[in-house]
């Protein structure tokens, strides 16, 4: 017990670190750039309730997901290690990412490297073709994993939503805190959060993580593939741009409007 060695200790000191607040970067000019420390948010969409689970709605951010036994045993994270989509979108230890290699563009490859909220180990986003062995659980389609080894299984490109301006954005930098796709390299596949497969973690009910393309009747892809690199709100420690106030909309600003004019009609009458 003196020494830290205790399995109970150890398994704190892994806990500690997952769930140890974390501080995401900020934007200076808007866009993602190399060594940014951001979240990966899965953003709710109500286009199709009837498709989605009421258990599933709102935002999930892409988190770091140790098996039982790691929890349980051990004081660092092991590999391979698995991720999850989770509700929470408070910046901590497990769904804080670091965007490695270059400088982050459209078309460009770059790397997603998580630390689990520890100084001195670094997992990198992965994803591989499905094989007979190597497989998501639940949906049976292509895993998405950490490893701690870089290769072209750990290379990703950000991709323009909409498919007919995607060869006019190619190059540009990419917007933090709007929405984008995630395609893996090597396969070709889209980040993706099915939010219909869950998981039981340490954590609790987690959602499934994988890589594949879902299409809509017109070829393009569907919200499961949205994601919105979230980076921190310059104006306010510990809160990220997400939860800064959206302006009212087109739509909400007039019908404010309307109500205002007709209450001083009212009055005038």
């Amino acid at each position: 017990r003196e020494k830290g060695e205790l399995l109970i200790q150890k398994s704190k000191r892994l806990k500690n670190n997952l769930l140890k607040q974390m501080q995401l970067s900020v934007s200076k000019d808007g866009f993602v750039h190399f060594g940014d420390i951001v979240m990966l948010l899965s953003p709710e969409n109500n286009k199709s309730p009837m498709e989605n689970y009421p258990a599933v709605r709102g935002n999930l951010t892409l988190a770091v997901a140790p098996d039982d036994i790691t929890v349980h045993m051990s004081e660092s994270l092991q590999v391979p290690c698995g991720v999850s989509a989770v509700k929470s979108v408070n910046p901590v230890g497990r769904n804080a990412f670091r965007i490695l290699r270059f400088g982050v563009l459209f078309g460009q490859n770059f790397g997603l490297g998580a630390t689990g909220g520890f100084t001195d180990q670094m997992l990198y986003l992965a994803s591989d073709h499905k094989s007979f062995t190597r497989f998501a659980k639940k949906s049976y389609l292509q895993q998405v994993f950490l490893t701690d080894e870089l290769s072209y299984l750990t290379c990703w490109q950000a991709t323009f939503l909409d498919p007919q301006l995607r060869l006019e954005y190619e190059g540009f930098p990419v917007p933090a805190n709007a929405k984008v796709l995630i395609t893996h390299c090597h396969t070709n596949r889209g980040l993706a959060v099915p939010r219909n497969y869950w998981i039981r973690s340490y954590f609790g009910k987690e959602y499934e993580v994988i890589c594949h393309t879902y299409l809509d009747s017109h070829k393009a892809e569907e919200d499961k593939n949205y994601w919105i690199i979230v980076t921190a709100n310059p104006s306010d420690d510990g809160n990220t741009m997400f939860d800064r106030p959206k302006p009212p909309s087109e739509e909400t600003r007039e019908r404010e409007k309307n109500e205002l004019y007709g209450a001083s009609n009212l009055d005038t009458c």
